[in-house]
């Protein structure tokens, strides 16, 4: 069975670059009718805070990605350091004791020499005497995983057949100093445990992916399928890292994006298949295929979601918006005539507000100097409503017929006078929606 998972940081808010991490995972596993595994990386007690934890989750549950279980990092400690003890055992991991200025020098070195900067392994040589005395100078070091110096190969899902020569990296580390496990260890022993069979991720990780495919053949553990998925930027390429803090889901939900204009975008952004607006999560599932993505970066401009969102609203029957829509406090006996005039007029939910404020108040009158008399000519003709969908069209008649005025001339100059605006819903709705005509008094 098909099993993923969306292991965030609750560092801060989920934002669009690790959204789409989520969504593509959460696809996956609804298309197999697999699990989905909500996984919070929460091995840095200093960084993770409880309301990122509690945040995440109301933010994927906002979007209906529900999860069928959920995990912490925090709480499998024992796990990873009895994976820890294993590698030791099997002579695949080392303490080493560089100090960051050291790895610096080490690093320049190498590169002025003309060499890839990875690490020496030096640590390897020091005696059980010179480790006890660095311990005693420096505190424990870190704790490195040994690469076998062969070529990492694997069919990745996205970028297709990928070829890393491990001689070319670094011995990653896998404990710090302070005994903190970092994440290259947790999740191999997560995946490996969780019975993840699947792991799709940005290809900002596609290095790290070469040197847990090891870590996972040493502790006896099978890789999942791996897929790595191009980086978002900008509409004009630039880089969206120093812009996400701007661009997370919560920002997203205040401004009125829905979750299904959301959705619909990072389902197929990146991929050969065209944007496509869904209102249902199935049609998101059925349609979404991983090997339709490419590697190129892509670009993300969050002005796509004001047209997607409003397109959604427009296509919702009165039941979807019947709380809002009271909630405003429109009369029951309008609602749904209020809501069939307003919805092709707003582009989020929020704009209804100012629909009902203008119908319920008035607004107040653009008058154009040369449309004055005009327009008191044809309010004076205007009868006392009730009025219906009717009225406008008899009015304008007889305003017409009263005046010469025909066409822009003549319908131009009474939406402006009755709604303040020289545009918005037709003016034979709008007119027994208006609980008050200022322009008349």
């Amino acid at each position: 069975m098909t099993t993923t998972r969306f292991a965030p940081s609750p560092t801060g808010y989920l934002h669009v670059g690790n959204l789409r991490t989520a969504v593509m995972n959460y696809l996956i596993a609804r298309k197999s009718g697999g699990t989905f595994i909500l996984r919070i990386d929460d091995t840095d007690p200093e960084r993770s805070k409880e309301e990122y934890v509690d945040a995440i989750q109301e933010d994927l549950e906002w979007l209906g990605l529900n999860w069928d279980r959920i995990e912490r990092q925090s709480a499998r400690l024992e796990r990873y350091a009895e994976a820890a003890d294993k590698l030791r055992d099997m002579g695949r991991f080392y303490e080493a004791f560089e100090t960051p200025t050291e790895l610096d020098l080490k690093r320049k070195k190498q590169l002025n020499m003309g060499k890839p900067p990875v690490y020496d392994r030096a640590a390897l040589a020091l005696t059980d005497a010179e480790k006890d005395a660095l311990r005693a100078e420096r505190g424990d070091g870190v704790w490195r995983f040994k690469l076998d110096q062969t070529r990492i190969e694997w069919a990745d899902g996205i970028l297709g057949n990928i070829s890393i020569d491990a001689a070319s990296v670094s011995d990653p580390v896998l404990i710090r100093g302070d005994g903190q496990v970092l994440y290259t260890l947790a999740s191999v022993v997560d995946d490996t445990e969780m019975g993840v069979t699947h792991v799709v991720r940005g290809s900002d990780h596609v290095t790290n992916t070469a040197t847990q495919i090891q870590i996972i053949e040493a502790l006896g553990g099978t890789c999942p399928e791996f897929a790595h998925h191009s980086l978002l930027t900008g509409p004009q390429g630039e880089s969206l890292s120093k812009r996400l803090g701007t661009l997370s889901l919560r920002d997203m939900r205040a401004q009125g994006i829905e979750p299904m204009a959301l959705l619909s975008l990072m389902a197929r952004l990146g991929s050969s298949d065209p944007v496509e607006l869904r209102s249902e999560m199935s049609a998101l599932i059925d349609g979404f295929d991983i090997s339709r993505f490419g590697a190129a970066p892509t670009k993300f401009d969050a002005d796509d979601l004001l047209p997607l969102t409003a397109h959604h609203l427009q296509a919702l029957p009165f039941e979807s918006v019947a709380d809002k829509v009271a909630g405003i406090g429109v009369p029951e006996d309008l609602a749904e005539q209020f809501w069939q005039v307003a919805r092709d007029n707003i582009t989020t939910l929020a704009d209804l507000d100012g629909w009902w404020t203008l119908f319920r108040d008035g607004a107040d009158p653009v008058i154009d100097d040369e449309d004055r008399e005009f327009v008191a000519e044809a309010l004076a003709l205007l009868p006392e409503g009730p009025y219906d969908a009717e009225s406008w069209g008899a009015w304008t008649s007889a305003v017409k017929e009263a005046t010469g005025r025909k066409g822009r001339g003549l319908f131009m100059p009474l939406r402006k006078a009755l709604t303040g605006q020289s545009h918005g819903p037709d003016m034979s709705q709008v007119l027994p929606l208006l609980q008050v005509i200022r322009a008349k008094g």
